[in-house]
């Protein structure tokens, strides 16, 4: 429920080169007359990480549990890129070099608008000899869309929702699972793979076509050649996914499998034929020469990334039994075929964007005093040191006009998680200072002790405010009443809104809690509030960050003095869950940018181009 349609309350004093593309986006005004544009941009300046490599995709948004799959749907001879990352769409990324050094664009977050569900497909169906697409439909079924387009433009058309077996009945296929379509036995006929979460592989035959031109498949056995995967060392069976490729050339297609209790990928070999495969070979942990190891679930796909007529092998890391926090951020493989046959991991980020693992907040603030916005990223939990979260700080060495970051260092200030810190001035002594909100209901004061131009902080309470009940603490700092000083609004778990207003001064604030329900504001869940004049008026607006919703706009139609929001509804951009927005004049233009984190690690960049 949202409510505070017009609320009005009086307070008192007190190897991959990688380029981006946009998209536009207006504000969803609802009576607003603020005329805010936002255009989404994927690579607008240059960062920097700690060994001096630039971000090449800095702004994609991050990856938690990619689903790569490759082809040529433009059909101008090299491998396109698709990457499901959240339920339902499909990040398409167009293959702008060739087709031995892959030059990727992004080109859309939710790739031709279609619903995938939990997994999909890109596979010639009907073998008409366009790709069509298979996904997932809620839940747990198969959905055909058709290509009725070109080789070159192509349109796909939901067919069926539900596809049917020989006998009229709905092929089930457990969501948690990503199934294989391929022509196993050389006979011209698709075979449908689905692996099932008792580790065993059930497999249907394509017996043609129906009226409709809908392949129709013959159900063949539950236990194909009597595969029955168990997790490594846990005795376990679990959700997986499957792919095949001849990796031997040999002239028949193997068996590539990953699993949520394993923690690598399991090679099985065809010991038959192209005409007579027979899979009953000992899964072995692949690659022979240095098998992987992560945190389970991986998602291959085979393919030749660089035109050297071998195979290459790109994989996501989905998460499974091994810890998944610890991927979170390197979860993307490139393993490269050498001379030999044996594979080697190139990289862990093939994608690779500004990624801080998962549930990342920014916020801009002048570090060093000199005239331009810095930026600090905070995540859930630091992959690589799992007991705690980090913040990372960005210097930027560019411009206020014109900004170039580059990695400056890590701030582990307290053991903490989901740490997302207001930065302000809180004592009134010209530096910044932090008011650092945890995974609980606590906020922690950190006071700078060093100077505007070299930080120092120094921590003055463990527990500065609290929130009176949920977790997550997500405070901003404001001057609501325009009286010199800064009041707190915090978000939390629960999708409501805290409010204390500052009875002290500026020096010395005395926080006076006013509402734990604030605006009688609800989002539903996992509140991110954010202050700023969006429409120039003198006066603080308000957009506030949800879990699933995106970010909700209220307009302070009162004054500096005695605010007064009207809810406008949803601004029209893409986000992701757990959105944590931030406004900042990132190219000195006079307008407000837009940028937010997300579930998934990394950061989305909206430039303002209303003017």
């Amino acid at each position: 429920m949202r409510k505070a349609s017009l609320i009005a309350i009086l307070f008192w004093g007190g190897a991959l080169l990688i380029t981006g593309c946009a998209s536009t986006s207006t504000m969803n005004d609802e009576g607003s007359s603020s005329g805010l544009v936002f255009e989404r941009e994927i690579e607008p300046f240059t960062i920097t990480d700690s060994l001096g490599e630039a971000y090449r995709l800095p702004f994609q948004g991050g990856f938690n549990v990619p689903r790569p799959q490759f082809a040529d749907l433009d059909n101008d001879g090299d491998q396109d890129m698709f990457v499901q990352e959240e339920s339902g769409r499909v990040i398409h990324l167009e293959n702008t070099g060739t087709a031995a050094e892959a030059r990727y664009t992004w080109r859309s977050s939710a790739w031709k608008g279609l619903d995938t569900g939990e997994w999909y497909r890109i596979v010639d169906f009907d073998q008409d000899g366009d790709m069509d697409v298979l996904t997932e439909e809620r839940f747990s079924y198969i959905r055909f869309y058709r290509n009725d387009g070109t080789l070159e433009e192509p349109n796909f058309v939901a067919a069926v929702d539900t596809l049917l077996d020989a006998t009229g009945t709905p092929i089930f296929a457990d969501r948690q699972n990503i199934p294989h379509i391929v022509d196993i036995d050389c006979d011209g006929l698709l075979d449908l793979f689905i692996g099932r979460v008792t580790g065993t592989i059930t497999r249907y035959e394509s017996v043609g076509d129906d009226e409709n031109g809908v392949p129709r498949f013959r159900f063949v056995t539950d236990r194909w050649e009597d595969i029955e995967i168990v997790g490594e060392n846990v005795s376990l069976h679990g959700a997986n996914t499957m792919n095949f490729a001849d990796v031997d050339q040999d002239g028949d297609l193997d068996l590539f499998w990953g699993d949520f209790f394993e923690a690598g990928i399991l090679l099985i070999r065809n010991l038959g034929s192209c005409a007579s495969p027979s899979l009953r070979s000992e899964p072995v942990s692949w690659p022979m020469n240095d098998p992987v190891a992560t945190s389970g679930y991986n998602a291959p796909v085979l393919l030749d990334v660089d035109a050297d007529d071998d195979l290459d092998m790109v994989f996501g890391v989905l998460g499974g039994a091994f810890n998944a926090n610890s991927t979170t951020r390197d979860n993307f493989y490139l393993m490269r075929q050498d001379d030999e046959g044996d594979f080697h991991a190139e990289t862990m980020r093939y994608i690779y964007d500004l990624d801080v693992g998962s549930e990342s907040v920014i916020k801009f603030w002048d570090m060093d005093d000199d005239g331009d916005l810095d930026m600090i990223l905070g995540n859930k939990i630091e992959p690589s040191n799992q007991r705690t979260s980090l913040m990372f700080a960005f210097e930027n060495i560019g411009s206020a006009t014109a900004p170039e970051f580059v990695y400056h260092e890590t701030i582990d200030l307290i053991k903490t998680y989901h740490q997302n810190p207001a930065i302000a001035d809180i004592d009134a002594d010209g530096d910044l200072d932090f008011l650092i909100g945890k995974w609980n209901k606590e906020m922690a004061l950190w006071r700078n002790e060093g100077s505007a131009s070299e930080y120092a902080f120094t921590e003055v309470e463990d527990v500065y405010q609290a929130l009176t009940r949920g977790q997550n603490a997500a405070p901003a700092l404001v001057d609501l009443d325009n009286d010199g000083d800064l009041d707190l609004v915090a978000g939390e778990a629960s999708g409501s809104l805290n409010y204390w207003v500052n009875q002290g001064t500026a020096q010395d604030p005395d926080y006076l809690l006013v509402s734990d329900t604030w605006l009688d504001i609800d989002i539903g869940r996992r509140s991110f509030p954010t202050f700023a004049d969006l429409d120039g008026d003198g006066d603080q607006d308000m957009v506030v960050g949800s879990e699933l919703d995106g970010l909700y706009f209220w307009e302070n139609v009162g004054t500096p003095e005695a605010f007064e929001f009207a809810e406008r509804g949803t601004l029209d951009v893409d986000t992701q869950a757990i959105a944590s927005p931030e406004f900042a004049d990132i190219d000195g233009d006079g307008d407000l940018d837009l940028f937010i984190g997300g579930i998934s690690g990394g950061i989305m960049f909206f430039r303002n181009t209303s003017n």
